[in-house]
């Protein structure tokens, strides 16, 4: 007999289904967050070592703010930020990128009448309308780094890039490389920029379209270019390192002596110049050697950015990473991290009457610092104990009617099967003695 066909009709989209996360967002699931716990703990050491302190802005800036420092003829003013109007009429953008609005507070707090430099840390989300692709999404976050005010010392610049060191070093990425260079000053640069669009004038019918753009706005940025039909005319431009002046390659000089103490190895890269106009000398970026995501921690030395806000000079120097590209990295190179610690104690209610208590005993656990897990969802004493040896839980506190009723528990060792029964209030005492003994075998 032959099958008779059945039609299967489609499901018309419902509610439920019809919502999905933003392109370019992403959610950050439970089971993810052991590498951001561990990325911010390992980053809050460092900034509590080396003495930089939090800092907080508003997700939301004046637009203006990143036109006149980001640079307007940059991706990220032209094509990446996103941009609202108010209705009080205030033009405001999602923060694409920190130290604009870490100097932005500086200067607005008048933090330059307390000691200098002032050491910043922060941390949180930013927005750039980017193409996603692996470690970079429209939404993400990073960790940064400042050092604002004093005067213009190369120890500064050589300690921030320490910091990155360390970070990564920490967070068991191996095979880095980093790459210094210096982008010279107010002086030096624009003799450097002439010579280097005359260059690229020769080749202008073969340069992409970005890069047109850039040789009449901002030739520097030439050398940022990612497009392979352009690699073979960076490769041949001129030498920054031949351009900049006496106090720039001095100031390089004593950069790369602080590395050289520290013993970090660096490879100097006359192209690297950073996408940000804010920048000046020392510049840095870290890659991964092993992996094609782009650049790790990066930053460098921006002294006239307090400047573009219409302060005075202002020494800083700093940088930032972003944290997804860091797990992608690390997820690549397969680095382990311990699991969570067990709730070693899991509590387990027999009844109605029991459960209803069972929250005052978590409670009474949790304020002698001994984590507990439940199940108070399941009403099975089979399933409880289930999820007890899931969590790895060597204790089970048992609490039943019986137990209400002679204002005691149950104490069972899930290693041996041993239990007793104890009274409520020595139930703290009982549990952190047995926590520390060794389990006896149920022979």
């Amino acid at each position: 007999m032959t099958p008779r066909k059945v039609a299967i009709k489609k499901k018309a989209p419902t509610e439920e289904n019809l919502f999905r996360i933003p392109r370019g967002m992403h959610d950050i699931l439970p089971a993810d967050q052991v590498w951001w716990e561990r990325i911010d703990k390992t980053a809050r050491e460092l900034a509590d070592f080396y003495n930089f302190q939090r800092i907080e802005t508003p997700i939301l800036e004046q637009v203006s703010l990143f036109e006149r420092t980001v640079g307007g003829d940059t991706d990220i003013v032209q094509k990446e930020m996103y941009t609202l109007k108010t209705k009080g009429g205030d033009f405001l953008a999602l923060r694409p990128e920190g130290t604009a609005p870490v100097m932005r507070a500086y200067l607005d707090h008048g933090l330059g009448s307390l000691g200098q430099p002032q050491k910043f840390f922060y941390q949180g989300p930013f927005f750039r309308h980017e193409n996603p692709q692996a470690g970079r999404f429209r939404q993400f976050y990073q960790i940064g780094f400042e050092i604002i005010g004093g005067v213009n010392d190369p120890i500064y610049d050589a300690q921030v890039i320490l910091i990155f060191d360390r970070l990564l070093k920490g967070l068991k990425i191996k095979n880095t490389i980093l790459k210094v260079n210096s982008i010279g000053c107010k002086i030096c640069r624009p003799n450097y920029k002439r010579q280097l669009a005359n260059y690229y004038k020769r080749y202008e019918k073969d340069l992409c379209n970005n890069c047109l753009r850039r040789l009449k706005v901002n030739p520097l940025r030439l050398l940022d270019c990612k497009n392979q039909n352009c690699q073979p005319f960076k490769e041949k431009a001129p030498n920054l390192f031949d351009k900049i002046c006496t106090s720039c390659g001095r100031h390089l000089r004593a950069v790369l002596e602080y590395l050289d103490e520290l013993e970090i190895v660096y490879e100097l890269d006359n192209t690297l110049v950073r996408g940000l106009d804010y920048y000046s000398q020392t510049v840095f970026e870290f890659y991964a050697t092993d992996s094609n995501i782009g650049a790790l921690p990066g930053g460098g030395r921006y002294d006239y950015l307090a400047e573009f806000l219409g302060s005075k000079a202002t020494a800083a120097v700093g940088g930032a990473t972003g944290v997804e590209r860091l797990i992608e990295v690390m997820k690549t190179q397969e680095v382990k991290w311990p699991s969570r610690t067990p709730r070693k104690v899991f509590l387990v209610h027999v009844g109605d009457l029991a459960k209803k208590k069972s929250l005052k005993i978590v409670e009474e656990l949790r304020s002698a610092g001994i984590p507990v897990g439940e199940a108070l969802g399941k009403e099975s004493v089979k399933a409880q104990l289930k999820q007890a040896d899931k969590q790895g839980s060597v204790l089970a506190i048992i609490f039943g009617q019986k137990e209400i009723f002679e204002e005691s528990v149950i104490i069972r060792d899930l290693r041996t099967g041993l239990q007793e029964s104890v009274i409520l209030s020595k139930m703290v005492f009982e549990i952190q003695k047995r926590l520390k003994e060794r389990p006896v075998e149920n022979k």
